[in-house]
């Protein structure tokens, strides 16, 4: 595993024009931000985020890529689904979404929770993932996270998978709420104002939050697929694994046993919301990588 510090001098683009649409993909509607033109790349973020989470990233992506950043399942302006908030169904969205945008194939790159539908998605179909990146997550109960899990996990995920409780507490408090895994994920220097704010308004009001903490309340049956779909196959695509605080090279330890093409990094002085607290040490390793 390597070690990158943030680069000496920052990668720089100008910010393209994002154009914003809703497609009708596997049986929702995806909200979903596109730029640029080339081969695709898909972008799935996680929890509390949207398709802003990429920000500072779509313009170095999109000189040469055609970017394609939704929000998830239930997530910003996407459909607030009843159910299907587990890997496998995920993975179904992002592929409906390729269909729909008319893209045969595309490099997949997924953090948090946009990780394990990713890999699932390159596990299943490898046809349709030229590259994966997945950074900052677990992968289900794959062995390898043993010395990361030894103290329990993290505190939020129990309080979010009790039906019902998170959001009745927590409706009307959204803001302090969502700051908290801001400035942690960031390791205290916190997000600009207009990306909190826009997480913050995607993030409130009681069916909102459902559809967030469903994501927590889904882990089981997405390990249980996670699990399921090691037994049947082979990670066969290239794939880069990269790892911050406080995941670290637990991410990295599950993938080794399953993949044929792993590269592992991990970013230095980098919180969890790798994207937009060290940018510029993310599109060092990204962009040679998408390339190859």
């Amino acid at each position: 595993m390597s070690s990158v510090p943030p680069p000496t001098a920052p990668l720089r683009a100008p910010a393209p024009p994002v154009e914003e649409r809703r497609i009708r993909a596997n049986g929702i509607e995806i909200n979903v931000a596109l730029c640029g033109e080339g081969p695709a790349v898909l972008l799935l973020h996680g929890f509390p985020h949207t398709w802003r989470l990429w920000t500072d990233l779509l313009g170095p992506l999109a000189a040469h890529h055609r970017v394609i950043a939704p929000d998830l399942r239930g997530l910003g302006a996407s459909s607030r689904a009843p159910g299907g908030y587990e890997a496998g169904t995920l993975a179904a969205d992002a592929e409906a979404l390729l269909d729909a945008l008319g893209e045969s194939s595309a490099a997949v790159v997924g953090i948090d929770a946009g990780a394990p539908p990713a890999f699932l998605l390159a596990l299943r179909r490898p046809g349709r993932v030229r590259r994966l990146v997945l950074m900052e997550s677990l992968l289900g109960r794959l062995p390898g996270a043993e010395e990361f899990l030894a103290p329990g996990p993290p505190w939020w995920f129990g309080f979010h998978a009790v039906p019902g409780l998170a959001e009745t507490v927590l409706e009307g408090n959204e803001g302090p709420y969502l700051d908290f895994f801001l400035d942690a994920g960031t390791l205290g220097e916190g997000v600009r104002p207009e990306i909190r704010d826009a997480f913050v308004s995607a993030y409130t009001g009681r069916e909102s939050l459902r559809c967030a903490f469903a994501y927590y309340r889904a882990l089981p049956e997405s390990a249980r697929q996670i699990q399921q779909a090691v037994g049947a196959g082979r990670l066969t695509v290239p794939v880069m694994a990269i790892g911050a605080e406080p995941v670290g090279p637990a991410l990295g330890r599950q993938l080794e046993p399953v993949a044929d093409d792993l590269t592992v990094h991990r970013i230095e002085d980098c919180g969890h919301l790798v994207p937009l607290h060290r940018p510029e040490a993310l599109l060092t390793l990204l962009l040679p990588f998408l390339g190859r």
